[in-house]
């Protein structure tokens, strides 16, 4: 695994409890999951078995309080975990959803009996979860979806489709954003918590998504057909909530975004340093050209930039003054980084930065979607324009 090319000094936040975490983590990503990659990304999904392994060794629920299972900490410890995801090169599980955004909405939302039903699961790993929002007919539009939840006695039925759906192939439990007034549009949307495992009547998961990149990680289509939810799953009390709690946790959603896009910068260009001293060309090694010097002082100077700019959203996030619009700033400027420090380091690696066996060629696949997912970047400016 690649050094980071240039110590900068120290994030303010990280304590010696997180640098522990940091090497718990990135242990069992590469000696536990990581030597399972290819035949990961020839199945199309992780194996729910890395989940539960990750729940034994405490990875999960970082930051939900121990009394439901959790390991008591704050954003900061997920920020460690998504690091090391992303730093060591794992794609499949879909941490940042199912710890990073899920058990989020549980803690932020759920009612007692809610969180103690369903966060030790998620926590321990028997549990896969994910969040349901984007529909087949709109994207970043969330108040124009059209998946409804009808009252029926101490049920809803739920009727519609969602799609580009992290985790959905082996999720257990998803927070689903529905139409619990068609009338409306934000005071509408509802969340219900949707118990799937064992595919029950109502429930059906499509294909499994054919994608650019991140091939190991389940993306699904999910179809609800007069699918019964218990009433009692409503998210926060009462209707129409939805929207207002969305917009609450999609900051902290769109730094984990950011997360992983400065850990990837990070690790394109330590593996592209490390490439560029090795490599010959026309008598010496790629280092010894001002091209290749150049471009990687640019990429290691937008990459410790980042980091600055990632730190500050951490700090402010932990203390919770981290707003809608610097959150949306973060999103769309460091993967709009990470894209092009990925895309100027494959260059250097010329035509074996073309081939799968460098891990420059899957990390240049797996960037482009950061720009889409959370948001698409021109949404974020938008909500940047709105402050302006």
């Amino acid at each position: 695994m690649p050094t980071p090319p240039l110590d900068g000094p120290p994030s303010p936040w990280r304590q010696p409890e997180h640098d522990d975490l940091a090497d718990l983590a990135r242990t069992f990503f590469t000696k536990e999951v990581l030597p399972h990659t290819e035949r990961l990304l020839a199945q199309g999904h992780p194996d729910r078995e890395h989940y539960r392994r990750a729940g034994e060794l405490g990875l999960l629920g970082l930051s939900v309080p121990e009394e439901y299972g959790g390991g008591g900490g704050g954003f900061t410890h997920e920020a460690v975990l998504l690091h090391e995801q992303a730093y060591t090169g794992e794609s499949s599980l879909g941490l940042a959803v199912h710890s990073g955004i899920v058990t989020g909405y549980l803690v932020a939302y759920g009612s007692e009996e809610q969180k103690r039903r369903w966060l030790p699961g998620l926590c321990s790993g028997e549990l896969v979860g994910a969040i349901a929002m984007t529909e087949p007919d709109g994207g970043s539009d969330l108040q124009a979806m059209r998946t409804r939840a009808v009252r029926d006695g101490d049920d809803y039925l739920v009727t519609g489709a969602k799609t580009f759906i992290t985790n959905g192939g082996l999720a257990d439990l998803i927070v689903m954003a529905v139409k619990t007034d068609p009338e409306q549009r934000a005071s509408g949307i509802s969340l219900l918590v949707c118990e799937v495992g064992g595919d029950p009547e109502g429930f059906r998961r499509g294909r499994l998504l054919s994608k650019i990149g991140l091939h190991g990680n389940d993306t699904a289509e999910l179809f609800f057909d007069d699918f019964r939810v218990p009433a009692a799953n409503l998210l926060g009390g009462a209707e129409g909530l939805g929207f207002i709690q969305m917009m609450q946790q999609l900051p902290q959603e769109r730094l984990v975004i950011g997360v992983g896009a400065v850990a990837a910068m990070e690790r394109a260009v330590g593996l592209t340093v490390a490439y560029a001293k090795e490599r010959t060309a026309f008598g010496k090694p790629l280092m010894g050209h001002q091209n290749t010097r150049m471009v990687l002082a640019e990429c290691a100077t937008r990459t410790r930039v980042s980091r600055v700019f990632l730190d500050d959203c951490i700090v402010r996030h932990d203390s919770g003054d981290l707003d809608v619009a610097t959150a949306a700033m973060a999103k769309s400027w460091l993967t709009e980084g990470q894209c092009e420090v990925i895309d100027r380091c494959l260059q250097i690696f010329g035509g074996y930065g073309y081939t799968t066996e460098y891990p420059i060629a899957r990390m240049y696949a797996d960037a482009r979607v950061q720009k889409i997912y959370g948001g698409t970047n021109e949404i974020m400016k938008e909500l940047i324009a709105r402050v302006l």
